[in-house]
């Protein structure tokens, strides 16, 4: 069966991708399944509450699902969580066998949905496309076996590796396709994070723009309904609430400074966060444990050199986005992370994993290389 049993995990894939914008704090979930050989039913998880992947499928199939196998990219849950335990609902439909494609990545659930099919009679086996699957839903994986979220940092730098005039001006260095990709970014993420320094240089608001997705319009609603919360890092409090960021929504705020300002914040729809000082600044590494604990699955940073240096001098990016734009800023303008390194031998090993033309201008996907 090999071969089909990777045609159908991969349509399953498929599946689970259109909850690439919809679904979190929950994973990214498709489910096929097929009787005498055919595609009877499938589902996608689309969002957090309601029915998961593998009820929607069933509920497609009907009474084909009986004596059918099941294909679904992660382990069946075995719990209760606000939806009754899945592993139950596809012994309950007469399934005699299921292929997942991974198991959960909670080391308190991990197999125990599988063993709970096993219990009950059904076929079972793990392990079909897994590194396809692990790579649909990093920051929920990271978050279960870490209790910290996946680090994504987004950076537009021009072909001399410079991200800003030396006033600051920043906006536009990169074209609408690369700003289209930027937006899908933030709106596949659980959090946008950025600083106080980028919010008042460019007047940002972090925000999803649907209409700027490049997305169909179900995938654009999708995203529209699940925005990602916008977090500021802001330790001293500079960012006046009258910015537009703030205009933009409710943010929370991550500092260190007093709390005595907490009322003047909620009076405006937004909470301020106190996280521990290291050094006078937010922890960051505190302030990241705190978001995976709210349910944070993927964070994007998009912030100035100084926040984004922090991130990558404490270890805590797992993935930089680099859009480059064929133009130079010259050398006055401002560089692309603040990393002081004073020896060749100091430099952080990245490693490309992807580099493609986006518009006019090329992505740079890299990760840091193991230390």
């Amino acid at each position: 069966m090999g071969g089909n049993d990777h045609a159908f995990m991969a349509r399953a894939l498929e599946l689970a991708r259109k909850g690439l914008y919809s679904t979190h704090p929950n994973p990214r979930v498709g489910c096929v399944i097929v009787r005498d050989g055919e595609i009877v039913g499938e589902g996608w998880h689309v969002r957090a509450g309601e029915p998961h992947a593998e009820v929607h499928a069933l509920r497609h199939a009907g009474d084909k699902a009986r004596g059918a196998t099941a294909y679904v990219t992660l382990e069946p849950c075995s719990h209760h969580g606000r939806t009754p335990p899945c592993a139950d609902a596809l012994v309950a439909a007469g399934i005699t066998r299921v292929v997942a494609a991974m198991q959960d990545p909670n080391p308190e659930v991990a197999g125990n949905g599988l063993l709970r099919l096993m219990h009950a009679g059904i076929a079972v086996q793990s392990g079909v496309l897994e590194a396809e699957a692990r790579a649909l839903n990093p920051g929920f994986i990271k978050r279960m076996e870490q209790g910290l979220p996946f680090v994504r940092v987004k950076l537009a730098m021009s072909l001399d590796g410079r991200t800003a005039m030396a006033s600051g001006e920043s906006q536009w260095i990169t074209g609408p396709a690369a700003r289209a990709a930027v937006q899908r970014l933030r709106a596949r993420s659980s959090v946008v994070l950025s600083g106080a320094d980028t919010v008042m240089a460019d007047n940002a608001r972090l925000t999803v723009r649907p209409d700027e997705l490049g997305l169909n319009p179900e995938l654009s609603f999708l995203a529209a309904s699940r925005p990602p919360q916008r977090v500021l890092v802001d330790g001293r409090l500079r960012v006046p609430l009258s910015a537009a960021f703030f205009q933009a929504g409710p943010a929370l705020v991550a500092t260190c400074a007093a709390a005595a300002s907490r009322d003047r914040y909620a009076d405006d729809g937004h909470e301020l966060l106190a996280v521990a000082s290291s050094n006078g600044h937010v922890d960051l590494r505190k302030l990241l444990l705190e978001l995976a604990r709210r349910g944070a699955n993927e964070v994007l940073v998009e912030a100035g050199p100084r926040l984004a240096g922090a991130f990558a001098r404490q270890r805590l990016v797992d993935e930089y986005q680099l859009f480059m734009a064929p133009k130079f800023l010259g050398s006055s303008a401002r560089p692309l992370l603040d990393l002081p390194l004073a020896r060749m031998a100091e430099a952080p090993e990245l490693t490309i994993v992807d580099m493609r033309a986006v518009g006019d201008d090329w992505r740079i996907i890299a990760v840091p290389s193991p230390s």
